[in-house]
């Protein structure tokens, strides 16, 4: 179990820094009758659902500089494509130096079992304390990995890119493969671990925090490389992508106005409450 706790402590620390972070941030603007949670829960898979249909139409009413961003990540990825065998040989090497503890973290992270875990913690969380700006949060991640993970899903199995244990190169497809050692194209791990970084983070104006999440989301891209289980420009896509579906499903929810807030602070206040065998969080009202 020594292998889960900086997991389990990063969820437990992202969902007490958001409930912080709510306190001083602008509260929802008051209605006549409060919602009960299976109306917040029905509002918010509406909302979740919402955005990821979004991702996928959105393409179809792309602007000039929606192509120009387009063309940009083609001309980075096409940039990486030409250092990824050298970027493969540094990564491995630096493989035995790093931690064991950073390593296996780095893994268990970018998976799905794991990753939901720290997104459902923060939807629930806001959910039964219906806090507007909590369950927005946990929304944009449900729908960013959501949306996200359907994509690479799909792309792995159509590129049928060979991982580098194959010693195959970086240069080997073969399309419509079901054989794992061939889904490689993006990797899964970086755009899951990225997407909840980047999708927390968004939520704190201060840069160094902002900063200190995302560094913490980039452990497990580069663990990958660590690994020698993905190329480089596998990586750099999969943060790639993690940024767009974000930004994407965030916009989204702001323009439709989904969840609104006010200059009013909230009623109640989250304390941390440590002590001798207690831990939890305590509402003041």
């Amino acid at each position: 179990m020594s292998q889960f706790k900086p997991l389990f402590l990063f969820i437990f620390c992202s969902i007490y820094a958001l409930s912080l972070n709510a306190q001083e941030s602008d509260t929802e603007i008051p209605v006549t009758k409060e919602k009960s949670t299976w109306e917040l829960l029905k509002y918010d898979g509406a909302s979740a659902f919402g955005g990821i249909k979004h991702v996928y139409i959105r393409p179809a009413h792309w602007k000039e500089k929606d192509f120009v961003t387009l063309g940009g990540i083609i001309a980075g990825a096409l940039v990486l494509y030409t250092l990824d065998k050298p970027a493969n040989t540094y990564f491995e090497n630096q493989r035995d130096d790093i931690p064991h503890i950073v390593r296996e973290a780095g893994f268990r992270f970018g998976k799905p079992l794991l990753n939901y875990g720290l997104t459902t913690g923060v939807y629930t969380f806001g959910l039964l304390t219906k806090n507007k700006k909590i369950r927005k949060t946990g929304v944009l991640l449900i729908a960013s990995a959501t949306a996200g993970g359907i994509i690479q899903s799909i792309s792995k199995t159509i590129a049928g890119r060979a991982r580098p244990t194959l010693n195959e190169g970086n240069d080997s497809f073969k399309f419509y493969s079901s054989e794992a050692e061939r889904h490689s194209f993006p990797s899964g791990h970086a755009l899951l671990s990225f997407t909840t970084a980047y999708a927390i983070g968004k939520q704190f104006k201060n840069p160094y925090i902002k900063g200190g999440i995302y560094a913490l989301g980039l452990v497990t891209p580069i663990s990958r490389l660590w690994e020698g289980a993905h190329w480089l420009t596998d990586v750099g896509l999969g943060i790639a992508l993690s940024v767009i579906m974000v930004d994407g499903i965030d916009n989204y929810l702001n323009k439709k106005e989904r969840y609104v807030y006010d200059s009013k602070k909230v009623k109640i206040k989250w304390d941390l409450r440590l002590g001798v065998g207690q831990l939890g969080v305590v509402g003041h009202f």
